[in-house]
C-alpha cells in the first residue's frame, strides 16, 4: 500500500503532469493505494463546483484510508519535528510531519511532491514512493 500525499492529488485532479501524478495514475486500479483523513479534507476543500467535489470524493471513496492522527502519534511528530529541528530543519506545516510520522510508524511509503517530505526520507526514515 502507498498513501499519497494531497500535493499529488491536487496536481491530479488540475490535470498537471508531474513524474508522481504519472505514478499515481500508472497505480490506481491497479495497486492499494490510500488517503489519509487529513489529506482527504485537503483534496476536497479546494474544489469549486459541487459537481467537482463529489466526483473527487467519489473516486477517493474508492480508496484505503488511514487515520494519520492520534495521541501517540502527535507525540511522535513532535519528537520527528524537534530532532529536524536540532539539524537545522524547520518543517513547515505541522500537518506534515503527522503524516510522514503516521508513514514511518506505520512502514507505509508516501507518494509526495512538497518538498517538506525530504527531511523525513534523509534523516528518519520515511519510505519516498517516488
Amino acid at each position: 500500500m502507498i498513501l499519497v500525499d494531497s500535493s499529488v492529488w491536487i496536481d491530479y485532479f488540475r490535470g498537471v503532469a508531474t513524474p508522481q501524478t504519472d505514478r499515481l495514475d500508472a497505480m490506481l486500479g491497479t495497486e492499494p493505494v490510500a488517503i489519509g483523513d487529513l489529506m482527504l479534507a485537503e483534496v476536497l476543500q479546494g474544489f469549486d463546483s459541487d459537481r467537482d467535489f463529489e466526483q473527487a470524493l467519489s473516486l477517493l471513496g474508492t480508496l484505503d484510508r488511514i487515520e494519520i492522527g492520534g495521541q501517540e502519534v502527535a507525540v511522535q511528530a513532535a519528537r520527528n519535528f524537534r530532532a529536524l529541528r536540532a539539524l537545522g530543519i524547520t518543517v513547515r506545516k505541522t500537518i506534515d510531519t503527522l503524516i510522514a510520522t503516521r508513514c514511518i510508524w506505520d512502514d507505509v511509503p508516501l507518494l509526495y511532491s512538497d518538498r517538506d517530505f525530504d527531511p523525513f526520507v534523509a534523516h528518519l526514515g520515511l519510505a519516498s514512493a517516488a
